[in-house]
C-alpha cells in the first residue's frame, strides 16, 4: 500500500496522460487534450527520474511510450473495425451529392449565371439557378420572391446575387 501511495502522482499523471492522448485521437486538430496528455506523461517520467534515478525514469518513459503506442493502435483499430466503427458518430463513406451533401467547390459553376428568387432575400434566402435550389445572399438589399437575379460573387459556400434590372 505504501508503494502505491508513494507513487500516486506518477500513476495519476501516466493514466490521465494516456487517457487524454486517446481522447485527442477522436478530436480534430492537435489541441488541449493532446498537449496536456504529453505534458502529463513527461511529468510522470520526471517524477520517476527524481524519485528513483535516471535509469528508472528512462524505463518508465520507454514503458509509457509502448503503452501509448498500443493504446493508439487499439483505438484506431477499434475505430475502423471494432464496435466503434458501427457507431453513427463515425463517418463511414464519402459525402456525395446523391446523399444530400454539397461540396463548396461546386458553387463556382453558378458565377455569372442568372436565376429567380424562390423566397424573399432579407438579405439571405433561396434562389433557383440553372434549375437547382441554391442558398444565396443579396448585397444587403431586400429582394422579393420571383425576381430575376444574377450570381455576382462566390466565396466558399456563400453565393452573392444582385437584382437584374428589367
Amino acid at each position: 500500500m505504501d508503494f502505491i501511495l508513494n507513487n500516486l502522482p506518477i500513476l495519476i499523471c501516466a493514466v490521465v496522460g494516456i487517457g487524454l492522448i486517446i481522447v485527442e485521437l477522436f478530436m480534430p486538430g492537435f489541441g488541449i487534450p493532446g498537449i496536456s496528455g504529453i505534458v502529463l506523461l513527461i511529468m510522470a517520467a520526471a517524477f520517476t527520474w527524481n524519485q528513483y534515478g535516471y535509469i528508472a525514469g528512462l524505463g518508465v518513459s520507454l514503458i509509457l511510450l509502448v503503452i501509448v503506442g498500443a493504446a493508439i493502435y487499439i483505438s484506431i483499430r477499434s475505430a475502423t473495425k471494432g464496435r466503434l466503427s458501427r457507431s453513427p458518430l463515425v463517418l463511414k463513406g464519402g459525402q456525395s451529392r446523391e446523399e444530400g451533401f454539397i461540396a463548396t467547390d461546386e458553387y463556382d459553376k453558378y458565377l455569372g449565371r442568372e436565376g429567380t428568387t424562390l423566397t424573399v432575400l432579407r438579405p439571405a434566402g433561396m434562389a433557383e439557378v440553372d434549375g437547382e435550389r441554391v442558398n444565396v445572399v443579396s448585397d444587403g438589399s431586400f429582394i422579393d420572391r420571383g425576381v430575376r437575379v444574377r450570381v455576382r460573387e462566390v466565396e466558399g459556400s456563400r453565393v452573392m446575387v444582385e437584382r437584374l434590372e428589367v
